[in-house]
């Protein structure tokens, strides 16, 4: 994707919410040397906040101040929580052209969107405000950021389709978490056909040190790979994602980043098994731990490829691989009988060996995937 002056957005977007700190204050000194490296590696975007200490006027001394204004894309937030009334609530959108000196929000974000307060942006009229903005050239792209479910998200997106695009907390580890419904939240925003702001996919830094065995599954898959390196590449290789902001913290985190990044290249299937593994491990995979032996296949009264259907829902499951997830489903089926022609005589689940339930799961594979 390209920015308004032709220049491509990267995958890897720089979250300026986690700057260098020299005691209690932002280390300015460092966090230009942090923006120099992004940008000498062809990164343009770059995230703040109008609730991030600092954060927008640590964005003008390091970046805007210091680089042509074409050369990069700024978004910021507009939060109405911290708004005692709608004209503060508006005041913050000036407050943060002053504190950047930026001119213009190439995207601008009603900020953290959740159940107990979707309604203060509806009551504050700051939906109409940011298209406001955007008449007069102060805003060239408005969205949100959401940390809710599924259901919130459809609706706000069915009422609000002039939104141009959506940030969302997406990692491997979250990818099933019923507090967070990562996934759930991600084929949401595709069904309206919004662009994807990746945040936390190294879920506050948790991911670039995770549980010994996962670590250990990543080293031996990749020893030269960073653990955080999993964590952003799966984020970014996930279809109709703008960019994935990384919060790093210091030099050392902006190197290794820009090291996997710079020539992003996204997860092969063997590496998007690893991840699914990993996530088996966390105890956080809704996948099917199909093993792919057969012996189901052999007594089904069908011949239901069984297998291989299971394999294509994995791709979505684990992956977030819609179209193809569909394709390969189809691709199995081919002209014989697909998971819709189960008669539910469950003589497959008294031969599957890892005891899965395989009835119920091939109902959910019909419904995903006869499309």
């Amino acid at each position: 994707m390209v920015n308004d002056y032709g220049t491509e957005i990267k995958k890897l977007g720089f979250g300026m919410m986690r700057l260098p700190h020299k005691g209690p204050f932002i280390d300015v000194e460092q966090t230009k040397q942090m923006v120099d490296l992004f940008l000498e590696a062809g990164g343009t975007y770059f995230d703040t906040a109008f609730v991030y200490p600092g954060s927008e006027e640590a964005t003008r001394k390091a970046l805007v101040d210091r680089h042509p204004r074409e050369a990069f894309t700024l978004a910021t937030k507009l939060n109405a929580m911290v708004a005692i009334s709608e004209k503060a609530a508006k005041a913050e959108f000036e407050a943060s052209l002053k504190h950047t000196n930026a001119g213009y929000f190439d995207y601008y974000l009603l900020h953290a969107l959740m159940n107990d307060n979707y309604q203060k942006y509806e009551k504050y009229h700051l939906w109409d405000f940011v298209e406001e903005q955007k008449r007069k050239g102060l805003i060239r792209h408005y969205g949100f950021s959401f940390h809710a479910g599924p259901e919130l998200l459809d609706k706000l997106l069915t009422e609000h389709p002039e939104a141009e695009f959506v940030q969302l907390q997406i990692n491997y580890a979250d990818w099933e978490n019923p507090s967070v419904t990562s996934r759930a939240n991600y084929e949401v925003a595709r069904k309206h056909g919004k662009p994807i702001v990746i945040m936390e996919p190294v879920k506050g830094g948790n991911l670039a040190k995770p549980p010994k065995e996962v670590a250990g599954l990543f080293r031996k898959a990749n020893p030269d790979a960073s653990p955080a390196s999993w964590a952003i590449r799966f984020a970014a290789s996930l279809d109709g994602v703008l960019t994935v902001l990384s919060g790093m913290s210091n030099l050392e985190q902006m190197r290794d980043n820009l090291s996997f990044m710079t020539d992003f290249r996204p997860l092969s299937a063997d590496e998007r098994g690893v991840i699914q593994e990993a996530q088996r491990l966390m105890g956080r995979s809704a996948t099917i731990p199909c093993t792919a032996c057969r012996y189901c296949v052999e007594g089904c009264p069908k011949q239901i490829p069984i297998p291989d259907i299971f394999a294509a829902m994995n791709q979505r499951l684990g992956s977030g691989q819609l179209a193809e997830s569909v394709e390969s489903y189809r691709a199995a089926v081919g002209s014989g009988n697909g998971a819709d022609a189960c008669i539910a005589c469950r003589q497959c689940e008294k031969a599957c060996p890892q005891h899965i339930r395989i009835v119920d799961r091939l109902k959910e594979c019909a419904a995903a995937l006869n499309t």
